[in-house]
Parts: C-alpha cells; structure tokens; sequence
C-alpha cells in the first residue's frame, strides 16, 4: 500500500461538449501551478475545441505535460497502478458521463475516468449540457453517489464577471481547489458588503 502521498500528477480530459476553453485554461493554469498533466481529447473534443477557441489541437496538446490518443487503451493513465492525484472532464459531455457511469467505456477518457472511480481517487465532471433531463439526473445521482463531484460550468454571478475569460478563470480556479490545488483563478466570497 502507499504510504506516501501521490505525486502532484493530474489527469484532464476534454470532451465534446461546448466549453472547451475550460480544458484550455485547466492546462494552462497546471502549468503554472508545476502539476504534472496527462491529457487526452475525444475526437469530438478536438472538433469542439478547433470551433470555440483561437487555438488549434496542437497548441492545446503542447500545454499538457503527457499527451494520449483517445483511442490508447494501453496508455499510463488506464491503470490503477499508476499513481495521480485524480481526473478532471472538462467539459464533460453527456455521452462521457454516462459511459463513466454505466463503466462501459469506449475510450481513454472514459476508461482513466473509471480507473480514478475504482481507486477512489477524485473525479470532477463539468458536465455540460442544459436543460438536463430526469436521465440526466439519474445518471449524475448515480456517478455522485459513485464518489464522482459533479461540477456543471456556471458562473459565479458575485464576483461581478465583466468577460466570459473571467467566468472561465473563476471555474477553472474552483475546479483546482476542489482538487485540492491551491491557486489565485478564483475568488473566494468574503461575506455581505455593508451599504
């Protein structure tokens, strides 16, 4: 058994869903931190990121410290013998979450998703999808009950945000802490201002 603590090793995915400058800015704030990152992108990912942001899959590739081909099942981060602190899904689709749920995975992503949820490591899915219905629920239920956060990307409205990169630095920043990664992305609430 370990007796030492995992190294400051982070697995991210970045799936379809809309929202993938979260991912972006996830890699970018890790760097920063000095944590180890182990990235893998589904097909539908790649799309997704190419049609939302300035950047091009490589360059988001270049941010992580370790790449993986979504379709690598015999990649580091498939086993429970490879030690990280957990995984972040970022934004997190529909279609990954219940893959990750039912633990019928089709990919990488899935898959390093399922290993965090068998070793008990944390797991955080910004799922991203709105209106959820009943199934939606259900599932998410059933992944938080799994051990699974559930963290959908909403905003924080009291630190009056005045550009969606302020939105997205302040999830990014709360996604962290939830990790247990200290950071400056978010800021914390301080209590009601008089007058």
């Amino acid at each position: 058994m370990r007796s030492s603590p995992p190294p400051r090793r982070l697995v991210i995915g970045i799936s379809g869903a809309s929202g993938a400058q979260i991912g972006v800015r996830l890699l970018e704030a890790c760097r920063a931190l000095d944590i180890e990152t182990h990235l893998v992108i589904s097909k539908a990912g790649e799309i997704t990121l190419t049609q939302e942001t300035r950047h091009s899959v490589a360059e988001v590739k270049a941010l992580a410290s370790h790449i993986y081909k979504a379709g690598d099942i015999g990649a580091a981060i498939a086993s429970g013998s490879f030690a990280t602190m957990g995984m972040i899904v970022a934004p997190c689709s529909v279609r990954s979450m219940s893959e990750i749920a039912t633990g019928v995975t089709s990919s990488l992503l899935t898959r390093a998703a399922d290993v965090c949820l068998k070793e008990r490591r944390r797991l955080i899915l910004a799922v991203r999808e709105t209106p959820f219905h009943t199934g939606h629920l259900r599932t998410m239920t059933q992944l938080s009950e799994m051990g699974a956060i559930i963290a959908p990307p909403i905003p924080a409205f009291y630190t009056r945000p005045q550009t969606v990169a302020e939105m997205v630095d302040q999830f990014t920043g709360h996604l962290l802490a939830l990790m247990g990664f200290d950071n400056s992305l978010a800021r914390e609430w301080t209590g009601l201002r008089d007058g």
